[in-house]
Parts: C-alpha cells; structure tokens; sequence
C-alpha cells in the first residue's frame, strides 16, 4: 500500500479523497487544507487523520497527491519533492511557467515521479483512438463550460484549454511552427473566452476554443484527415468516425465506378471512471518504477504553449504593452 496524503479539499479534493479511500493501492494517511472547517467537515464524515501542519502530513506519507489551486502548486510540490515524496499534481504544473521549470528541476534532481492530472488523457472516448490511425491534418476543438465564480482566478485558458492543448499534443507528432490567439474577458477579470490556433510542421492545423460562459457545456474535439472525420465527445463519453467506404448494392453496370459513401461508425467504449485509472496509472508508475502517463515534461509543454497563447492574447487586446509589461502579465496569471 502506497501512504498518500492529500493537500486541498475542495470539490476535486473530495472526490480524490474518496476514490483513493476505494483504491487497494493507496492508504490515505490524512488530509491538509489552510481552511480549518474543511478538516473537520472531513472527520466528521470520515475516519480519517486531518493534519493542521502540511510538513508533517508529507513526512508522514510515501506520496502527495496536490489539489489546491495553481498558484499554490509550486509551493507544496516543491516541499514533497524536497522530502523525496512523490507528487500528484492537478493541472496545471503551475501558473507559473518559471515555477514550472524549477519543478522539471526538482524532478529531475530527485529521481521522485510526479504526474500531472490531464483527465481528458483516460477519457474512454479519447482512448477509443487506440483503435485507429490517427494522422489528423486539421483539428477543431469546443470546450463550452459554465460559469462559476469558484473558478474565475485563472484563466479559461489555464482553467479549460489547457486540457484541449494536452490532447492536441499527445496526437500530432510534430513541431509548432506558429500560434495566433485572441481572448477577452466577460465576467472576470481574466480572460473567459478564448480562440487559438496552432500550425504544426506537418501540415496540421488546430482550433481550439475554450469558453467558461456557455449556456450548455460542450467538450467536443474533431479530427479531419484523409478519407475520415472522427468525433470526440469528452462531455458524454463518445467517439464517431465519419469514412468514406464503398457503397453497397451497386447495379452492375457501375461495378467499375466504385461509387463511394460516407458510413457513420459509433465505436463501442469501454465503461470505467477516468477519475480511478488515472490514480491507478499514478500507483502503477511508483510500484513499476515507470514514466507517468502525463509527465511533467508534458505538463511543461502544455504550459509553454498556453503561456504563448495568453501572451499573444494580451498583445491583442494592450498592443501599446512592452515585452516587459507582457512578460509579467503572463507571469501573473
């Protein structure tokens, strides 16, 4: 059993915290949060030690597993990683993109795995494309959410993009040549509405949007490449392939024409919960000595191109802006 303890209780806290106490590879040693009725909401509920000192919670433990928000990430991974604990970091590595690299550091320095959590990666809809060949030449992606005023201090390209650009990553194999953005702000004072678009080397092009203002939600990505479209719906679970085939019944005197249809394709999923493989993939790399599924190399990644995004967004919307003034705009997101 690996000694985990969790730092941040809030609404992704609890739902880690209650399928880690479901895992047979975890024993859940207690619980952090800086907000004292959070603990002991938790102990009444549950059997379970709450720590009012986050370094001794860590001492205590073989692993972390971090949920609070961005701008404390760097804070409480550097203390585990310091104290050789492993790290399960929720997305993004930070908000930080210099606090970022000194963890890849840290990681690095102290041989300790940690995993960042890009969920979308054990969707069922997304690991459906195991089943096929995937060489996409033009990518669009709508991720539509509601708005809450919890989740307004980052954002929407840090708080819901960053999962599409994980995603777009992990598919094409190429480099970025360029990325063009636009944004604005609606009901915070960070950026709610976001466009991007990314050229790759390859030919492939991807637009990504990203709103937290949406009236219904929508996570929906769309793969376009050479004789099929695929369609992944992250919301509800599905994966649909469009394909050109040849059409059936033909009279004979067409025999040599091969008339051609669109066939629509409903790959059959498997059922489970992201939420536990994905914890079970971090339990895997630390019993396997494996690399994490999501690296920090990748969450890196990640945040290097969401800063270059919310950095050309920023020059659209203050074009008078130094590179300075943009530099720490970034920088305070």
């Amino acid at each position: 059993m690996i000694k985990i303890g969790i730092i941040g209780l809030g609404r992704m806290g609890i739902r880690h915290f209650e399928k880690l106490m479901e895992s047979p590879y975890f024993e859940v040693v207690g619980c952090y949060d800086i907000e004292p009725e959070k603990l002991q909401r938790l102990e009444e509920d549950y059997t379970v030690h709450c720590f009012d000192d986050v370094d001794e919670l860590i001492s205590k433990c073989d692993a972390v597993d971090i949920l609070t928000p961005a701008n404390a990430h760097y804070f409480y991974a550097e203390k585990a990683i310091k104290q050789s604990k492993h790290v399960f970091l929720n997305q993004p590595l930070s908000n930080n993109l210099e606090d970022a690299k000194k963890l890849v550091e840290l990681v690095r320095e102290s041989g300790v795995k940690l995993q960042v959590g890009h969920i979308e990666r054990f969707n069922p809809a997304f690991l459906a494309l195991q089943q096929l060949e995937v060489q996409p030449m033009f990518i669009e992606s709508q991720r539509w959410n509601n708005f809450h005023v919890k989740r307004t201090s980052e954002s929407v390209v840090l708080d819901e993009m960053l999962h599409d650009i994980d995603i777009v990553l992990s598919i094409v194999k190429a480099n970025i040549k360029s990325i063009s953005a636009s944004g604005v702000s609606v009901v915070s004072n960070q950026i709610d509405v976001a466009n991007a678009r990314i050229e790759f080397d390859n030919g492939c092009v991807a637009n990504l949007t990203a709103s937290r203002t949406a009236v219904q939600k929508m996570r929906k990505m769309q793969l376009f490449q050479k004789d099929n479209q695929i369609t992944i719906d992250f919301l509800n679970r599905e994966t649909t392939v469009l394909k050109l085939s040849e059409k059936e019944n033909q009279p004979h005197s067409l025999k040599d024409e091969k008339e051609k249809q669109i066939k629509t394709e409903n790959l059959i999923l498997e059922e489970y919960d992201a939420l536990k493989e994905e914890l079970n993939s971090f339990a895997e790399c630390l019993i396997f000595n494996t690399e994490p599924r999501v690296s920090v190399m990748d969450a890196l990644k990640n945040l290097e191109i969401a800063s270059e995004i919310l950095q050309k967004i920023y020059k659209i919307n203050s074009p008078d802006f130094s590179e300075n003034e943009v530099e720490l705009l970034k920088l305070a997101e």
